[in-house]
């Protein structure tokens, strides 16, 4: 039986249970895509063009995925298989056991992938750099010396081994955490089979550099994989192995309520501890396996087979950053060779050089990170913090960076006599504990923190920062972006932010502002689309706009960038304008659940993804017509979560060189033949071939982040846009 025999055949049974038929022909299964994307990132891993250690790095990247994955999508389907077992997937008709079954069978393809690359780059690493990770039959006799030594000195006296017997009962794993666990044999006679295991304590370092040079390292699970015999010295050691569980991290915060005399931040704080005891989801075990030991923990952890992976490349690759980081200021030479060229974001001397309050009073400014630089924003906010005529500042703050100056320059304001208000998500997932100690740093400070609603999570990313002039008339000067205020992600996220002195979304940001403090869900903007009330029924409205026009035989293209699209709405919508002849160009970096160039389906659709040195991260939604075009940047994806469960925002650009700007960065991403991807009808990537000359999108923006869009030199900006889309309609035909 066919594939889509499959779907009709389970569409029919669904249809039968009186659920609503849906057509699966389409669409493909949110995880498995998600996996799709994260074989794409492991590709780099694999591409000799990427310098040597990046490629470790990429392999890093996939891991850390992986682990994410397991721990969230995973956890929720395992959740699930217990309390829904009939829930059935919009976009693929499996139910939540069949959906794992599949992620555990391609996950099991992965493993192997990651491997054989990990041990190519491994090999090359050795051959061209000398670069080595240690195992113990590689070291000198110095070097057996020193780990010895640092064993015994640093490593020894931290650990907490124990065996496992009925006065020692299996003991709890920590979620994500490496753990040495060995089989042996009493020696006192009775020939007892017994476990012990070693927790590995997140307190040593993940690496150990050689005494004769930071290019030799070991792993800190090897050096204490070879000591085991050592520590358990009384028993007969018959097999040790390394092995780490992960847990379902997905908490569900709807079923947990807090109590009437606890504070918000209280709450978050005791539901973090539930984390790291939450059900077992997966086991890895790191190049030894043994069956007796699989089936003990098997029982121990009530898991099935199908839930355990063997990998014989390192099964936490954070070592990689802390060996990169150790090179670049130890062996800067050998670090150039094998690293990305240095990047330095630019800071254009206009805004460097001049009050950035006084320049957005004149012009909007359209920043591309990490292109341009986030300082030129901190510039912004530092001069607000110390303006004396500016009375507030107002922020969403979702991630932040560690020592965060976005932090440093709102407690500068509250000490210059501002009033600060911040929106902090708490919920911010993985980052909670450090929201929370930013959200008590601001209150105790004076600044007035709120934490947005129960149910949805604030995303949106906003400030707002209110000044009066001479006259004492109210000004607004307000930024927009689409990622986080996070300097460090800044320089790998690619993300827009829009910095305006528009009086109309002034006032938009202070009702959005207002309603937030009210846990208003319900607020009308003029300018703003705000999720879950507005966003999705005006991006639908304007498909439908465009589908009308189609019908009418005038040409409308559609161009979206963005992270992930699942909303099964959404995907309906874009299929239907598919149909109607509406043109199509979808840039989307991870999850994609439309399957795209289906014959008399999906044929004017068209799907690329980029992956390369920097995070694909900023969303765009622009609808062109002959007469009109209309864009919008926004902070959410068209993912159900984004529509329906988060606070979001779309801005409209109305600036004509800064919609030409965007318009040109959407024609070079669809123009990159060196690292996009195109999503063929099947569902899966495949390498871009069009072009003669070379074209990577990030490369270009790289080199041309100081252009500056000049309508005087250059044709107008309505004959720009509509050459551009004419360019655009002659590639489609």
């Amino acid at each position: 039986m066919s594939k889509d025999e499959k779907k009709n055949k389970k569409n029919k049974k669904h249809s039968k249970k009186g659920k609503k038929m849906r057509d699966y022909s389409f669409t493909q299964n949110r995880e498995l895509s998600w996996l799709k994307f994260d074989e794409r990132v492991l590709e780099e891993a694999d591409d000799n063009t990427v310098p040597l250690f990046e490629r470790l790095n990429f392999i890093s990247i996939f891991v850390s995925n992986l682990d994410e994955f397991y721990m969230i999508r995973c956890g929720s389907l395992y959740d699930l298989t217990l309390v829904k077992k009939n829930d059935i997937d919009n976009k693929s008709g499996m139910s939540p056991q069949e959906q794992l079954d599949h992620i555990y069978e391609e996950t099991r393809r992965l493993y192997k992938r990651k491997d054989d690359i990990f041990n190519k780059v491994e090999t090359k690493l050795i051959e061209k750099n000398n670069i080595k990770l240690l195992r113990f039959a590689d070291l000198h006799e110095k070097e057996t010396t020193y780990y010895n030594k640092y064993f015994f000195d640093y490593v020894f006296p931290v650990l907490s081994p124990q065996i496992i017997d009925p006065q020692h009962p299996f003991p709890h794993l920590v979620n994500n955490s490496l753990n040495i666990i060995i089989a042996m044999t009493s020696t006192d006679g009775k020939k007892n089979k017994v476990y012990g295991i070693i927790p590995i304590p997140d307190s040593l370092p993940n690496v150990v550099f050689s005494p004769e040079s930071s290019m030799r390292y070991m792993l800190i699970e090897d050096l204490i994989y070879e000591y085991a015999n050592e520590i358990f010295s009384t028993y007969q050691i018959d097999f040790k192995t390394v092995v780490c569980v992960t847990r379902n991290a997905d908490i569900n915060l709807s079923t947990n309520k807090p109590d009437e005399d606890e504070d918000y931040r209280g709450y978050m704080k005791k539901i973090l501890k539930k984390r790291n005891r939450l059900a077992p989801i997966r086991l890895e075990f790191y190049r030894y396996h043994d069956d007796d030991l699989e089936k003990f923990l098997i029982k121990k952890l009530n898991i099935t087979k199908e839930q355990v992976f063997i990998s014989q490349s390192p099964l936490k690759m954070t070592y990689v950053r802390d060996v990169y980081d150790k090179l670049e200021h130890v062996e800067p030479e050998i670090f150039d060779q094998i690293s990305y060229p240095p990047y330095e974001s630019k800071f254009n001397s206009l805004y460097k050089n001049n009050r950035l309050m006084d320049i957005v009073q004149h012009k909007d400014i359209l920043l591309n990170y990490p292109y341009q630089s986030f300082d030129i924003f901190l510039k912004l906010l530092k001069e607000a913090a110390n303006d004396e005529n500016v009375l507030s500042i107002k922020m969403t703050i979702y991630r932040l960076a560690n020592d965060s100056k976005v932090i440093k320059y709102l407690l500068e304001a509250i000490e210059n006599g501002k009033n600060v208000t911040v929106l902090m998500e708490l919920k911010a997932r993985f980052d909670e504990s450090h929201n929370i100690y930013y959200a008590e740093l601001l209150e105790n400070a004076g600044a007035k923190v709120i934490y947005g609603y129960e149910k949805y999570k604030v995303h949106s990313k906003i400030c707002l920062i209110v000044r009066k002039d001479e006259d004492n008339k109210i000004h607004y000067i307000t930024q927009l972006g689409t990622g986080n205020y996070n300097e460090k992600t800044c320089k790998i996220y690619t993300d827009y932010a829009l910095l305006t002195a528009d009086e109309e979304f002034g006032k938009d940001a202070v009702l959005f502002f207002k309603n937030l403090a009210i846990s208003n869900l319900d607020g009308k903007y003029d300018h703003f689309l705000v999720a879950p009330t507005s966003l999705k029924q005006n991006l639908i409205k304007k498909i439908d706009r465009s589908i009308e026009l189609a019908n009418k035989n005038v040409p409308t293209t559609i161009i979206m960038k963005m992270n992930s699209l699942t909303d099964r709405q959404m995907i309906d919508k874009l299929h239907e304008a598919s149909q109607a002849g509406v043109k199509i160009k979808m840039i989307i970096r991870g999850i994609c659940c439309i399957v795209p160039g289906i014959p008399g389906s999906t044929d004017n659709i068209e799907v690329i993804s980029i992956v390369g040195r920097f995070l694909e991260h900023s969303r765009i939604y622009c609808f062109r017509d002959p007469e009109n075009t209309e864009i919008y940047l926004s902070s959410a994806d068209l993912m159900t979560r984004n529509m329906n469960k988060r606070v979001e925002i779309a801005f409209p650009i109305y600036d004509p060189n800064i919609k030409q700007r965007i318009l040109n960065d959407l024609n070079i991403y669809l123009q990159d033949n060196v690292k996009a991807r195109y999503i063929d009808s099947n569902g899966n990537y495949s390498k871009v071939m069009r072009g003669v000359e070379l074209l990577s999108a990030q490369d270009y923006f790289m080199e041309h982040a100081d252009d500056d869009v000049h309508p005087e030199e250059v044709l107008s900006t309505s004959d720009k846009i509509k050459g551009f889309f004419n360019n655009l309609f002659r590639r489609n035909s």
